[in-house]
């Protein structure tokens, strides 16, 4: 079964510094029949302006990883971490039993454009990590690459859950395939560009739920990004 999650039906939030469209319930915007699925409980797209962000706040117990699009996200966090994120890099946070962190525009003349997910873990009360894992422009060309797994597989970064996921950058008129275990659930996140996917078509902002699919057929109309989750 295929369940589309149209971006024009997002919540959504405009601050001036932050412009902010949320896939599940996040912060004011209430959706019961969109809180979480499986154990992909945010999926936020943010854009931050020049110079601005998010100053320390605390989470724990959660998995929060973040992909890049456009620009560069400033990190640091009470481990002491600090870094830079940008295209290419899959940074994961396992807040555990607490961590506070910043996360800040790392140019004060472009915005920085990305994907902040959060994970529900395996379990509360591990113990905070920080990680970051950086890939190729060949990886995920017209490919699947591997980002983020329960065990680190293929190089990807560690998430603390039974959850694999995969990325791909699609060029204009190319096609790609996946079997999918039909036992598990999907979601597939349209990052930016349009596609067809099982014959449905996608743009920008969209998500599908796959659910009970043994597989998952790609066509680039554009130049496109594509995440695709694995869950139990």
């Amino acid at each position: 079964m295929l369940t589309l999650r149209p971006s024009k039906d997002r919540g959504h939030a405009d601050f001036g510094w932050l412009d902010t469209h949320h896939t599940f319930a996040f912060g004011d915007y209430s959706d019961p029949a969109h809180v979480r699925f499986s154990d992909l409980r945010v999926l936020n797209e943010d854009r931050v302006q020049p110079g601005k962000g998010f100053g320390t706040h605390g989470h724990r117990d959660m998995e929060i990883l973040t992909w890049v699009l456009e620009g560069a996200l400033e990190h640091q966090d009470s481990l002491g971490s600090k870094g830079v994120i940008r295209p290419l890099q899959a940074q994961v946070m396992s807040a555990g039993t607490g961590i506070r962190h910043a996360e800040m525009n790392g140019s004060d003349k472009e915005p920085v454009h990305f994907l902040q997910i959060w994970i529900l873990p395996e379990a509360e009360g591990l113990a905070p990590r920080y990680g970051q894992v950086d890939f190729q422009e060949s990886d995920i060309r017209d490919r699947w690459r591997l980002i983020a797994s329960r065990d680190g597989a293929e190089g990807s970064a560690l998430v603390q859950q039974d959850i694999r996921i995969h990325v791909a950058r699609l060029s204009k008129g190319a096609s790609l395939n996946r079997d999918l275990d039909p036992a598990r659930r999907h979601w597939l996140q349209v990052a930016r560009g349009s596609l067809s996917a099982n014959g449905l078509a996608l743009s920008a902002g969209d998500g599908l739920a796959l659910t009970s699919e043994a597989r998952l057929e790609l066509g680039a109309g554009a130049d496109s990004e594509i995440l695709l989750f694995d869950l139990r």
